[in-house]
């Protein structure tokens, strides 16, 4: 470990060192002097630490420093942070705890990773090793479980998202919406980084949990709390908006035709998988979940691993133009299977919406025309998948 190299490497990348403190009075110091090992470009947040921290940062009058009066959490020191971060004219911000379960000696990690990347527009998340014994079975769970949804948000997985030890993009930070303020903002940021379209990766990083030293902060039912209303909103913000908003993104992007050819033709997805998708998309875009059908199609599509481009495609099948055929389709149907007589035409249906007002018909028609068609398209497109997939194989043979 060439430590002037690495201390180059920071000053000709533009990055600093950001570490928020609270009471670790114990172990502060011992972490400011492992990082000025490599840097002296560091900003120091104190967050209304009560304990000794103000006299341990005496020592340190040399180095940036925020005092924070009251205690606002961390998600609002490290906001202060790569706020004044970037009024210094850092273009990267590394983050390290100051309870001492993260070794400084790993610095170099990011600093190379960050060299060697064409894409600065990165956030890197150092990556724990969770299995480790003396790691608590209660930061392990909480970790999957904000592995898991950060995948169903983003559709990135990824072994650690709760690493405190990060390198942040202090330009690309500078665009993102963030209301956060206490431990949900380390969700948040990785998050809205992803939709935004910065690389978020980990790599590996040690970690050491010493029970004698290390003082958590972490409320469990206030702070799960918080962490769960802010995945819940989060998700219903990828349901609604995120995802078809990255499809539209792609079909302008590519054009209908490429877009069709590689969405449909062109993945590796098996004929059976494809074919599902078309099927469930078909279901819900017919079915009556008015509003629901985007977030439902996207949900149901990620449960059951199916494509879920595909499965968006064919729900979009209640468009303007279908939507009086379907609900005509739906209003015979029903009728038929419930022995009743409505004397509605298809231009009426056009023109006129009463017949919503037969609720129960149209209800049992709409589902029963969603499971007809998405039979009949779902064995249809598996037996026209067959035999793409058989002809794309003898041509590449």
């Amino acid at each position: 470990m060439n430590i002037n190299l690495t201390n180059q490497k920071i000053t000709d990348l533009s990055v600093c060192v950001l570490i928020p403190t609270y009471n670790n009075d114990r172990t502060l110091k011992r972490v400011i002097d492992g990082v000025l090992q490599f840097t002296q470009h560091i900003i120091i947040i104190n967050d209304g630490s009560t304990d000794n921290t103000l006299q341990i940062l005496e020592e340190y009058s040399q180095l940036q420093q925020i005092h924070i009066e009251k205690n606002k959490g961390k998600g609002n020191a490290l906001r202060m942070g790569f706020k004044h971060a970037e009024t210094l004219g850092y273009h990267f911000a590394i983050t390290i705890d100051s309870d001492d379960q993260h070794f400084t000696e790993d610095i170099p990690v990011f600093v190379n990773e960050l060299e060697k990347s064409n894409n600065k527009d990165i956030l890197l998340i150092g990556a724990r090793n969770m299995s480790q014994k003396d790691v608590p079975k209660k930061s392990s769970f909480g970790n999957k479980f904000s592995n898991f949804w950060f995948w169903a948000e983003t559709g990135i997985k990824l072994q650690d998202t709760q690493s405190g030890f990060r390198l942040y993009p202090l330009k690309a930070l500078k665009k993102l919406k963030l209301y956060t303020s206490k431990f949900e903002f380390e969700i948040e940021v990785i998050v809205k980084s992803a939709w935004s379209g910065v690389a978020v990766k980990n790599i590996p990083v040690r970690v050491l949990y010493d029970e004698n030293e290390r003082v958590s902060h972490f409320r469990p039912f206030k702070d799960f709390t918080r962490i769960s209303i802010l995945n819940t909103w989060l998700v219903i913000l990828t349901l609604l908006y995120i995802k078809p908003r990255d499809f539209f993104r792609k079909l302008k992007k590519k054009g209908f035709k490429r877009f069709f050819n590689e969405t449909l033709l062109g993945t590796e997805d098996k004929a059976s998988k494809k074919a599902l998708s078309i099927a469930l998309g078909l279901f819900i875009g017919i079915s009556p979940f008015w509003g629901l059908q985007t977030a439902l199609v996207i949900f149901l599509a990620l449960i059951f691993k199916l494509n879920k481009t595909i499965a968006f495609i064919f729900s979009n099948i209640s468009i303007p133009p279908f939507i009086p055929f379907i609900l005509y389709a739906s209003s015979r149907i029903g009728q038929y299977i419930l022995r009743v007589e409505l004397e509605y035409t298809r231009e009426e249906m056009i023109e006129n919406f009463e017949v919503l007002k037969h609720l129960k018909t149209y209800i049992v028609g709409s589902f029963s025309l969603a499971i007809i068609a998405a039979t009949s398209f779902g064995i249809l497109s598996y037996f026209l998948f067959l035999i793409l997939n058989k002809k794309a194989v003898l041509n590449n043979g």
